[in-house]
Parts: structure tokens; sequence; C-alpha cells
């Protein structure tokens, strides 16, 4: 679907979710152009980088510091928050406290709820974007009707998306996400995002933490 995104028809369904949710969900209208992702600052670099949950210890990259801070926007306002840079199959991205990163299986979630999740797969250089749609909407079908943001994602971490289909429906809301990084590696992202009080917990600090997904 071209054209932006109302997020209040998204959201008419969600009236018990905080505001700071909805903050950080997309608006989205096509382009061709990838805008900057969100900015950071960069922490002194911590001597060493704690273990994932699958009791894997990531290894260090010596292109990305260990502790990066970002602008994250709370019920405080905005805040600068720290996040930790672990190691998963073939990429590496930064976490947040109170998230969990399974480095075997590629999933982060929220440590106090993991049915709060985003699972992350590296995808091929010759990967199929329609094939991938197929997939997407095929599995987002089972949940409600799937809308189509694809394009440049305005206020939004990742600023643009090769492919963003989303669905809503009475248990919360799922994104089908193909990606491509700065550096030219594609991802996909499978999100699930239920109704709940953590939501507002969830959405903020996962999109930011997605945006800096790299490969290796």
């Amino acid at each position: 679907m071209k054209g932006a995104i109302k997020l209040k028809s998204l959201y008419s369904i969600w009236k018990s979710i905080p505001v700071l949710v909805i903050v950080f969900m997309l608006t989205a209208c096509t382009g061709e152009t990838r805008p900057s992702n969100t900015t950071i600052k960069e922490t002194t670099e911590a001597e060493s980088i704690p273990s994932s949950s699958s009791g894997q210890k990531p290894n260090t990259l010596e292109t990305r510091p260990a502790v990066k801070s970002f602008e994250l926007l709370t019920s405080k306002g905005n805040q600068s928050l720290e996040a930790t840079l672990y190691q998963g199959e073939g990429f590496s991205l930064y976490v947040f406290e109170k998230f969990t990163f399974d480095a075997t299986t590629g999933r982060l979630s929220l440590s106090g709820n993991p049915g709060y999740y985003v699972d992350i797969e590296p995808l091929s250089s010759d990967y199929d974007l329609a094939q991938l749609e197929v997939v997407g909407k095929e599995e987002l079908h089972q949940i409600g009707d799937v809308s189509n943001f694809s394009g440049e994602l305005l206020e939004h971490p990742l600023g643009f998306a090769d492919l963003y289909l989303q669905a809503s429906g009475k248990e919360g809301i799922s994104d089908y996400i193909v990606w491509t990084s700065e550096s030219g590696d594609a991802f996909l992202f499978r999100l699930h995002n239920p109704k709940g009080e953590e939501a507002s917990d969830f959405a903020g600090p996962i999109q930011i933490s997605l945006s800096t997904v790299q490969g290796e």
C-alpha cells in the first residue's frame, strides 16, 4: 500500500496501549532513497561482551564498540539508554537491558514476557523478494487482514523496508519485514507484539535494536 500510514486507524483497536507505542509505530510512504537510521552516540567500549541467553559468548567485533547509547523516547521523555553488542549466527546487533537475545535461534525477546519477540534471519544475496512476500502474506493472514507498508518509513528507526507486511488481530500486531542494512546485508524480521501492558516496553527498543543489525 502506497501513501502515508494513518496511525489512528492502525491502533483504533489498541485503546488500552500507552501513547508511547504509537510514537514508535511506522508511517510509510513510497520512495527509493534510504534515510539515515536513528542517530546514535557511542560510549566507552566495554572490556568484554556478555554472554547471550544460550550461554554462548558473542564474538567481539573489532569494528563495533561493545556498548553504545541511543536516544529513546520513554514515559519520562527522551532518554539516552545504553545497549550491548551481541553476536548471532552471521550478524550482530545491540540489545537493551530488559531484553534477552538467543544467539542460536536469532530471537530477541522481552525478558519479562517472551511472548513479545522478533526472530531475525539473515538472507542470502540472491533472495527472492516476491516469494518472501507470498510467504509473509500467508503467515500473516492467519492473524488478520494484511497491510503493506513497504518502502520509505517515516519516523521509524529502520528508515526503509524492501518489504513491510503487517497484520492486526485480536491478539495483537505481527510484522513481516525484509530489510537491508547500510552495509548491504539483507534480513528477515518476524515480529510479534501482543496486546498487553508490556507493549510500550517492547515496541520502541526493539525497533532501534533491529536498526543496528549488521552482517559479519
